[in-house]
């Protein structure tokens, strides 16, 4: 047997016969070991819970899933919402760089749900009150702008993509898809605000400038993607985008910003046997009994 002398400086010497020693003098064996007491394999480390998890492993029925897509700040969100007012910053390579997200478009959607559903009820009261009349909030036009807005902002993307995966485009997916549509519906917000003011032509031309800013935003960024398909026909799809935006515009000034001062229609006629003048559903009447 080789016997080895050992210094106390720690040190790793080598026997003759390829014999490893160490020294542990400067140990203390009183000192109490973190570990003791603690059964192996039962740690965060062993459980997994400290192990990175693969980007995407979730499936897209998961919340999960979707986390990536509502991790972005504020200054982003702001900053791409106004970019669709400016047709030059329009393209999605400048707008959605680097990766697009859900945050933005969900609440431009549910912002644009209650600014229509108050302008609309605002611009009724003040016609009403401007009118001596008397105003009801209708609160059915809360629902109808919930499922107006969604509808369009996230079934008609989804929908469009469906349809270009079965016609083999995979280029585009499904979330740059709602993400394009929601934010392109921010110029309504605006505009949904400022037509409170009961001015017929004003209302118009906020409507078609709004019209044609959203409009421009989706060709630039939807007719790119249908020019990858590898049938010609598919870019007519663009004309499909165009005629259910200026549907959703025409249905946005039809049933929210038609709210005028109401005027009376023709002098007050005095009814026979009646001091009282008549007013304007007395009329209606005589003139509707006139011509049946």
């Amino acid at each position: 047997m080789a016997y080895v002398s050992v210094e106390s400086d720690e040190r790793m010497e080598e026997g003759p016969e390829g014999l490893e020693f160490k020294s542990f003098l400067g140990a203390d064996p009183a000192a109490p070991n973190p570990n003791a007491g603690r059964s192996p394999g039962v740690g965060s480390a062993d459980r997994g819970y400290l192990q990175d998890q693969p980007k995407g492993s979730s499936g897209f029925w998961q919340i999960e899933y979707y986390q990536p897509y509502f991790d972005v700040d504020t200054k982003t969100v702001i900053k791409r919402c106004y970019s669709t007012l400016i047709p030059s910053n329009s393209a999605y390579s400048t707008l959605l760089n680097p990766s697009p997200d859900l945050y933005g478009p969900f609440w431009t959607l549910t912002t644009l749900i209650f600014t229509l559903f108050l302008s609309s009820s605002l611009a009724a009261s003040i016609a009403s009150y401007m009118s001596e009349g008397e105003y009801d909030y209708n609160f059915q036009l809360l629902s109808i702008s919930v499922s107006l807005v969604y509808a369009y902002g996230l079934g008609v993307p989804v929908a469009l993509w469906v349809a270009l995966r079965y016609l083999g485009v995979g280029e585009w997916s499904v979330v740059e898809a709602v993400s394009i549509w929601g934010y392109g519906q921010f110029v309504w917000i605006p505009v949904s605000l400022l037509c409170v003011i009961p001015v017929p032509l004003l209302r118009w031309s906020l409507v078609g400038v709004a019209f044609g800013l959203s409009g421009y935003f989706l060709v630039v960024n939807v007719y790119p993607i249908l020019t990858m398909a590898e049938a010609k026909a598919t870019r007519l799809l663009i004309v499909v985008v165009a005629v259910l935006h200026a549907a959703l515009a025409l249905t946005f000034k039809v049933l929210f910003f038609s709210y005028y001062v109401a005027d009376a229609i023709g002098p007050d006629i005095p009814l026979p046997g009646s001091e009282a003048p008549a007013d304007n559903s007395t009329l209606t009447t005589i003139v509707e009994r006139m011509f049946s």
